[in-house]
């Protein structure tokens, strides 16, 4: 198993757990948190593949279902820690966040589609998961209402492209990448970054 497909793995465990965790609090059964993590954890990549004219990279193995259940497990066993704490969605997020973006830049370069390519499909496999997501459980996206998000993807994806334009080790890219996301994404959140509202006048009838 390679650095990038313990990434992958990590990542999606993260996304999963962020969906389920909100899932909880909506009071879903397990099988509708199971769907709702699944999404979180498939939906960006999906959307990836789809536009990058290649299979869809859970329907050709099954490994991501069983991450996706060992994250459900994990919310399971140790509910009263995880549910309970108001961060721990951020943590999760961000880190799925940070982990796929890589992901979705190292997966267009190898189908040799062009650096700004790869940031767009970054950061669509981190953000999109987590559109979804929300929409699944009757919430206005994260992305369009708090503090920067896909931003921190771009960012990150910028990072790592100077890395490795830089000749820097591909894993080194890698981790660097995707902490430049985390970190990007905790300042954010801790120093209320965001960009400007726009206003629109609302007409009356």
């Amino acid at each position: 198993m390679d650095f990038l497909t313990i990434i992958d793995y990590l990542g999606t465990f993260a996304f999963a757990i962020s969906g389920i965790r909100l899932a909880s609090a909506k009071r879903f059964d397990w099988f509708g948190a199971y769907v709702v993590g699944f999404v979180t954890a498939v939906g960006g990549g999906t959307i990836r593949d789809l536009l990058l004219d290649v299979p869809p990279f859970w329907m050709q193995q099954p490994s991501y279902l069983i991450v996706t259940a060992a994250a459900l497990g994990f919310v399971i066993i140790f509910g009263k820690y995880v549910i309970r704490l108001n961060n721990t969605f951020f943590i999760f997020d961000a880190i799925g966040l940070g982990l796929f973006t890589v992901v979705g830049m190292e997966k267009s370069i190898a189908h040799d589609y062009p650096i700004w390519v790869g940031i767009i499909m970054g950061t669509l496999t981190g953000a999109a998961g987590g559109v979804l997501r929300d929409a699944l459980i009757n919430e206005v996206p994260l992305i369009f209402r708090k503090e920067i998000y896909a931003l921190a993807c771009v960012f990150g994806g910028l990072c790592y492209y100077l890395c490795t334009f830089w000749g820097v080790n591909d894993v080194v890219a890698q981790i660097i990448g995707a902490i430049s996301v985390i970190l990007m994404r905790l300042l954010a959140v801790k120093y209320h970054l965001s960009l400007p509202v726009l206003k629109g006048e609302t007409g009356n009838t």
